[in-house]
């Protein structure tokens, strides 16, 4: 049981010994604590766009990397890539407003619904994060196959001796594999960041429930 569990419990039983706090008192110590988590949310998320920014340009140097910018696939790489910020700016301005939300709440129902609205936000920011990280990956596949010389070759060579099957599958299980172990990486960052802040926020929640009986 933590600290504010014990208060709410000190409150009910009205014990002189414990000092007094007022229905009022418990709200504002849930209120602080969710603000302060939304807070984090918040800031997380653009640390994590910063790291992504990072690694992106450290990579462009990269041989593969290089190759893939010389493709011609400009038409389907720079609309996804402005989609995926347009979406991502999207997510910072509701984790933002959410903070300030949460902050400025002076109802226990109106900061109950905060708390769900954020949860919410945070569920669908994830889940848009591991579909775009799926769908940047199969579209990369597919440019690679069509665009890429030495993957059109081994296409040909691959047809020519009967085994285009054998080569794509291949290319399909390569590709499948891959995306598994990033996108469960990914969502085991998610489970223990996110995942933890979403757990305090959901106590935060049933504290409130409590206090509102």
């Amino acid at each position: 049981m933590d600290e504010l569990e014990l208060l709410k419990k000190d409150w009910k039983k009205g014990d002189d010994k414990f000092p007094k706090l007022s229905y009022n008192d418990l709200y504002q110590m849930i209120l602080k604590r969710s603000s302060s988590i939304v807070k984090w949310i918040f800031i997380i998320s653009l640390l994590e766009f910063v790291f992504w920014l990072v690694i992106s340009f450290a990579l462009k140097d990269v041989k593969g990397a290089k190759t893939f910018d010389e493709l011609n696939a400009n038409a389907i790489v720079i609309p996804l890539t402005v989609f995926g910020y347009i979406i991502l700016a999207y997510f910072f301005y509701k984790f933002y407003r959410n903070y300030k939300t949460i902050s400025v709440t002076d109802n226990a129902k109106v900061l109950m619904e905060n708390i769900l609205k954020t949860r919410r936000t945070v569920k669908q920011y994830v889940i848009y994060n591991l579909a775009y990280m799926a769908v940047g990956m199969i579209v990369g596949v597919c440019i690679e196959l069509s665009q890429d010389p030495f993957a059109i070759n081994k296409a040909h060579q691959a047809a020519a001796n009967g085994e285009a099957f054998v080569f794509y599958g291949k290319v399909i299980l390569i590709t499948a594999v891959a995306l598994v172990l990033i996108i469960g990486v990914l969502f085991l960052f998610y489970w223990l960041i996110y995942g933890l802040l979403l757990r305090k926020l959901n106590r935060n929640y049933k504290e409130l429930k409590k206090l509102e009986v």
